[in-house]
């Protein structure tokens, strides 16, 4: 991994993870792939950690993959493209799905062009705040490709199958506020990072072990049977019982806002 392809700055329990190649407008090569696939895991290291917001340095979040710097070829494209056998993810997917797995919120904040593998990536957030002027396009089809890392997950999530086939099929470039229409971005704001500043803050006044049990519960059963869903909120709510957060949520609800404990849930 290149370590200055993504840098990490964390203030007040919230982790500035900025995608850092401004001269090739945070395209993804070989090294950002590799980044953005270990970096959560290094956030999630620290506990203290509550909230993660994702940018891009520069003109652009992200303008997708970099053809030539991605390696595509060769033993380099067997190995990144390819699984084992009872590997979920290669290194393409992992480095958006990492963002997915990470226990805590993930916001991205758009701005400028976030194309094929960036749109991914920002898939994989929590939440995504964009410009109205920013440029996103599932841009795959303009190169004969599919979005094969996770958008065929993430994508079903938030779109009608009709919309998700067309802005595949046709490459189209929409805008950030076209896609507020969609619903692929959460809201639009002309500075998309104080607007990810402003719901970290109220993040960040919740419990770090509720904030990660609710993603836990949605991301593994939002379209799982009633049965499924049912066991996990119980399993989910009963490690929250017996942690030491829910407990001094209980003391905040009489004396106000607590200092919380670091986040005891993966």
């Amino acid at each position: 991994m290149t370590p200055d392809r993504i840098t990490v700055d964390i203030r007040g329990g919230i982790a500035y993870a900025t995608l850092n190649r401004a001269d090739k407008m945070n395209s993804l090569d070989l090294p950002m792939l590799e980044a953005l696939a270990a970096v959560p895991g290094q956030i999630a290291r620290d506990r203290s950690v509550r909230v993660v917001i994702l940018r891009g340095d520069g003109r652009a979040f992200c303008t997708g993959l970099d053809f030539a710097g991605a390696k595509l070829q060769g033993l380099s494209a067997v190995r990144n493209f390819g699984k084992l056998p009872g590997q979920k993810t290669n290194l393409f997917q992992q480095a958006c799905w990492a963002w997915r797995e990470l226990p805590v919120p993930v916001i991205a904040a758009l701005h400028g062009h976030c194309y094929g593998g960036g749109l991914q990536v920002a898939l994989a957030a929590d939440f995504r705040i964009a410009t109205p002027d920013c440029k996103l396009s599932i841009m795959e089809a303009r190169w004969g490709l599919i979005p094969d890392m996770t958008g065929s997950v993430t994508l079903r999530e938030l779109l009608p199958m009709d919309v998700a086939k067309r802005l595949t099929m046709t490459a189209e470039v929409f805008s950030g506020t076209d896609a507020l229409g969609y619903g692929l971005v959460t809201e639009v704001a002309d500075d998309p990072v104080a607007a990810a500043e402003k719901l970290a803050a109220q993040l960040v006044e919740r419990s770090p072990d509720a904030l990660a049990a609710t993603k836990k519960l949605f991301d593994s059963t939002w379209t799982s049977p009633p049965r499924w869903a049912f066991w996990t909120e119980s399993l989910l709510q009963l490690r929250l019982l017996r942690g030491r957060n829910h407990r001094l949520a209980r003391k905040a609800g009489r004396e106000g806002s607590p200092a919380w404990e670091p986040r005891s849930l993966d």
